[in-house]
C-alpha cells in the first residue's frame, strides 16, 4: 500500500470514528425542529452559499426538521444602488418607502429566496430533498404591525417618534403552513423570506432575525441557530463566551459589553427563549459546517443562550 492510499484509508477510519462519536447527538435532535437564520454577506458568496444548502440537507436525512429564515441586506442594498434609490437607516433598521419596500420585497422574496432555496433543492436531488421558498405572505404565516421607534434629541432630550415607513414587527405567526411540510411524508425544508402583511392588507419589511425569533417560537423549536458575520459574543475579556443565561445575556447589554450589531441579536436570542425555544446559539455562518459542529459534537461552535 502507497503513501496515498493509507492516508485515504486513515481518512476513512476518522470519517466513521466522527460519525460514531456523533450518534448521541443525533439521537437528540432526531425529529426535532431547529430554525435557521441566514444572512450577513457570507449569502453572497455562491460557495459559501452552496455549502450551506448541503449542510441543511444533510441536518434533514439526519432526521432533524430544520426551517430556513433569510434576510438580505446587502442584496437589497445593491438593488437600490442600481435603481438609484437612497436608503436612510435609524438604529440599524431601513428606512422603507414605497419604493424600498417594492424592490426589498423583490429581492427577498423573489432572487434570495429563490435561489437558497434551489440551492437545497440541487444538493438534495439525490435523495429528493426539497427547498420550498415562501414569504410570511404565504398562507398568512406572517401577521405584522407597523414598527414604532423613538429617538431622543441630543439638544432638547425630548423623546420624538421617527417614522421607518413600511417595516414591521410580528405580531402573529399562524406556523400551520410550516407544520404540514415538516410533518410530510416527503423532504421538504421551508425557506422563509421575512416579508408580513398587516391586518389592512399593507405589505411589510421585517427584520429577519425577529422573525426567526418569531417562527421558532410559534414551532416549539428545539433550536434557533443565528448565522451571522461574527465567531460568537465576547465578553468584557474579549473571549468568546459559549453558554449565557438570559440574565447574563441582558447583563451584557446593560453593561455595554454587547455593542452594535449584537444587541439586537441578544434581544432576539432572549425573546426567542422566553417563546418557548430550548437555546438560541449564535455562531459564524461563514466557517463551513459551523451548524453541524454546533449540533453533532460535544465543542459547538458560537454562544448558546438558554433560560437558566
Amino acid at each position: 500500500m502507497d503513501e496515498i492510499e493509507r492516508q485515504s484509508e486513515e481518512r476513512g477510519w476518522d470519517t466513521a470514528k466522527t460519525l460514531a462519536e456523533a450518534l448521541p447527538y443525533i439521537q437528540i435532535y432526531d425529529r426535532k425542529t431547529v430554525v435557521i437564520k441566514y444572512g450577513g454577506h457570507a449569502m453572497g458568496e455562491s460557495a459559501v452559499a452552496k455549502q450551506f444548502a448541503a449542510d441543511v440537507v444533510l441536518l434533514k436525512l439526519m432526521g432533524v426538521n430544520p426551517v430556513v429564515v433569510h434576510g438580505g441586506g446587502p442584496q437589497i442594498s445593491a438593488m437600490l444602488g442600481k435603481a438609484g434609490v437612497k436608503s436612510a437607516f435609524v438604529d440599524g433598521l431601513r428606512v422603507t418607502d414605497p419604493d424600498t419596500m417594492q424592490i426589498a420585497e423583490m429581492v427577498l422574496s423573489g432572487a434570495v429566496n429563490k435561489e437558497i432555496a434551489h440551492w437545497i433543492t440541487m444538493a438534495g436531488k439525490e435523495a429528493d430533498v426539497r427547498g420550498i421558498g415562501l414569504s410570511g405572505k404565504d398562507a398568512g404565516l406572517l401577521t405584522v404591525e407597523k414598527t414604532r421607534r423613538t429617538k431622543r434629541d441630543p439638544d432638547s432630550m425630548i423623546e420624538h417618534e421617527v417614522d421607518l415607513g413600511f417595516v414591521g414587527e410580528p405580531t402573529k405567526v399562524d406556523p400551520k403552513l410550516i407544520t404540514r411540510l415538516i410533518e410530510s411524508d416527503a423532504d421538504w425544508v421551508p425557506v422563509i423570506a421575512p416579508i408580513g402583511v398587516a391586518a389592512d392588507g399593507q405589505t411589510f419589511n421585517v427584520n429577519a432575525d425577529t422573525v426567526a425569533g418569531a417562527i421558532a417560537g410559534s414551532l416549539d423549536a428545539k433550536r434557533m441557530l443565528l448565522l451571522t458575520d461574527v465567531p460568537g459574543v465576547k465578553g468584557a475579556d474579549g473571549q468568546i463566551i459559549r453558554q449565557m443565561t438570559l440574565e447574563q445575556a441582558q447583563d451584557l447589554i446593560d453593561t455595554g459589553v454587547a455593542t452594535g450589531g449584537m444587541i439586537p441579536k441578544l434581544e432576539t436570542a432572549m425573546a426567542a427563549v422566553r417563546e418557548g425555544v430550548e437555546a438560541v446559539v449564535i455562531l459564524d455562518g461563514r466557517r463551513p459546517h459551523a451548524m453541524l459542529v454546533e449540533l453533532f459534537t460535544e465543542h459547538g461552535a458560537g454562544t448558546l443562550v438558554k433560560a437558566g
